[in-house]
């Protein structure tokens, strides 16, 4: 009987013991936050000083589209920026990508959206892509590593990924961006 109660009560505290090394995880994080020792935007992104993947996407109205021998051959830095219709984080760092696209071309891939929202999206937020294409299956996303949109990467001479932002471009950001230019 003794047995059936050791069981009984050790089911009653598990999920006890589950919430508390939750809540000790999560403490830990927000305290390597707090002291900048953890940054959520850092996904460690193994794409850094590698040259861009394979791909030749089509165009997305209003422009046209682009490959990575198109970014090979570029003569300057571009920003390649990930985006799609359905994503509230992509209308929030619009504004923030005209900063950078007053320095740098920006380059811009609709992630797995329809052509006519994405065409609205560039619409309506005035995103300010030179360049635009349409990854419809997502399948350019996963060579490039993407894991959510927005993301952008800084694309130096020659076709190297020189820079990687998962999540979206604030004020700050851009501004940091174009001074080091």
């Amino acid at each position: 009987m003794s047995g059936v109660v050791s069981r009984r009560r050790l089911l009653t505290l598990a999920p006890l013991g589950l919430a508390g090394a939750a809540g000790l995880g999560f403490w830990a994080m927000l305290s390597g936050m707090r002291g900048g020792s953890f940054d959520p935007h850092d996904i460690q992104a193994p794409v850094l000083d590698r040259p861009v993947p394979e791909f030749d996407l089509p165009g997305q109205a209003p422009g046209r589209g682009f490959s990575s021998a198109d970014l090979r051959a570029a003569t300057g830095p571009i920003l390649v920026n990930f985006f799609a219709s359905w994503c509230i984080p992509c209308v929030i760092e619009a504004p923030p990508l005209a900063t950078v696209a007053g320095r740098l071309p920006v380059w811009g891939i609709a992630y797995k959206d329809r052509a006519q929202d994405a065409a609205g999206f560039v619409a309506h937020t005035g995103a300010p892509y030179t360049r635009l294409a349409a990854d419809r299956s997502g399948l350019t996303a996963i060579d490039w590593g993407v894991s959510g949109v927005p993301e952008s990467f800084l694309i130096r001479p020659g076709g190297v990924i020189a820079w990687h932002l998962a999540g979206p471009i604030t004020q700050s950001l851009a501004d940091a961006l174009v001074a080091r230019l």
